[in-house]
C-alpha cells in the first residue's frame, strides 16, 4: 500500500516537474559521511520505501506506530484474559440456572464481546491511519527537496527504482534524498 501510494505521488511529482527548467548540477568528490553529490542526468531513480524507512522522519513514525501497536496489543491481551475469566464464570453458572436465564446472560456476554471487538478494530484502524498520515506528511515535506535535486541535476523525471528494469547505480538518488531530508526535516517532530 505504501509503495503504491508513493509511486503515485512520484508520478504527480514527475508531471509537475515536466515544466521545470534544468539547472546545472553541483558535483563534489565525496567520501563516506560527507554530503552525497547529485548525479547529472535526465532520469533519476529512487527507492521510495527506503527513502521513508531510512530517514529520521520515517524512523520516528515507525517508532510511534510500534509504540501505539504495543499498547493496543497489551490492551487486547488484557481484555482477552478478562473475557476468558468471564466466560469461565458464565459456564460455571450455567449448571445452576434455567436455560432462559442462562440465555439472557450468554446473549449479553456475546453482545459485550462484539462491542469490544468493534472498539478494538477501530483502534487498530486508527493506528493504520496514523501511519498513513505520517507517510503523507513525509511525502509533502520531502517534495520540495526532491524538486530541488531534480533542478540541480537537470533531471526531468525521478523513477521508482523497483520498477526500472535496468539502471546504473549512478542514477539512484536515494542516499542523497535521505541525507537532504534528514538535514532539512530532521525527524519531522514538532519541537
Amino acid at each position: 500500500m505504501w509503495g503504491r501510494r508513493l509511486r503515485l505521488w512520484l508520478v504527480s511529482l514527475i508531471a509537475g516537474m515536466a515544466l521545470t527548467g534544468p539547472v546545472l548540477a553541483q558535483q563534489n568528490g565525496l567520501q563516506m559521511g560527507q554530503p552525497v553529490a547529485p548525479p547529472v542526468g535526465a532520469i533519476l531513480t529512487i527507492s521510495s520505501d527506503r527513502m521513508f524507512t531510512d530517514s529520521l522522519f520515517g524512523q520516528r513514525v515507525a517508532r510511534e506506530i510500534a509504540a501505539q501497536t504495543a499498547v493496543l496489543a497489551a490492551e487486547n491481551r488484557r481484555i482477552e484474559s478478562e473475557l476468558v475469566l468471564e466466560e469461565q464464570d458464565l459456564t460455571q453458572k450455567r449448571a445452576d440456572m434455567s436455560p432462559e436465564d442462562f440465555r439472557v446472560l450468554a446473549d449479553a456476554f456475546d453482545d459485550k464481546v462484539q462491542n469490544i471487538r468493534r472498539e478494538q478494530e477501530a483502534k487498530a484502524r486508527a493506528v493504520t491511519e496514523a501511519q498513513d498520515l505520517g507517510q503523507i506528511q513525509f511525502l509533502e515535506a520531502a517534495r520540495p527537496i526532491l524538486v530541488q535535486i531534480m533542478q540541480e541535476t537537470g533531471a526531468g523525471v525521478i523513477l521508482e527504482r523497483a520498477t526500472v528494469l535496468m539502471s546504473s547505480n549512478a542514477t539512484d538518488i536515494t542516499d542523497l534524498a535521505i541525507q537532504r531530508i534528514d538535514q532539512t526535516l530532521g525527524d519531522g517532530s514538532e519541537d
